[in-house]
């Protein structure tokens, strides 16, 4: 009776078991948007593509995003996959499987900024690159973006390409 109670168990917690897996997936769809538009857009898993555009990303994976215009300061902007608000429900719906399943295929996680709005800075004006919010407000530097990320998002890319080393500043 313990066996098959036990066995009934499991059963249940592995079908419970990586709910944010079957409900998100491991991929997002990811936005970019550039003001002006028309700028080429680099990830550093190589997929390219002119703003505005989307491409899918892996929500687990921190990457960096290359951004160039004519006539525009060239900038990255480092992108942190962060844990996603409903993480936590999911735990307490699909249990510790739940969690350990989405938390290591990083199907729980979303990538910040997303969508990514990024105001270019005129070539020789001394402005600064701007994220912008939903509403295309802007919100900090890409500058202060990446310093607020750049340790943890190095951990993944390394130290060069977010930044910390001399060939990823620019």
């Amino acid at each position: 009776m313990k066996i098959s109670s036990l066995a009934l168990a499991m059963v249940a917690g592995a079908s419970l078991g990586g709910c944010a897996t079957v409900m998100n997936g491991t991929n997002i769809d990811y936005m970019t948007q550039t003001d002006p538009t028309g700028a080429d857009i680099v990830f550093l898993n190589g997929l390219k593509c002119t703003s505005p555009c989307t491409l899918e990303l892996k929500r687990g994976a921190d990457t960096r995003v290359d951004i160039a215009k004519p006539g525009y300061e060239p900038v990255y902007v480092l992108v942190q996959s962060r844990l996603a608000g409903s993480t936590f429900g999911n735990i307490l719906a699909g249990g510790i499987i739940g969690g350990v399943v989405d938390g290591g295929n990083g199907a729980s996680n979303t990538l910040f900024p997303r969508p990514l709005k990024v105001r270019l800075a005129p070539a020789g004006s001394g402005q600064k690159a701007m994220l912008l919010d939903k509403d295309g407000k802007e919100i900090f530097t890409v500058d202060d973006h990446n310093d607020k990320v750049r340790a943890d998002v190095a951990k993944t890319i390394g130290a060069d390409l977010a930044g910390m080393g001399n060939s990823g500043s620019q």
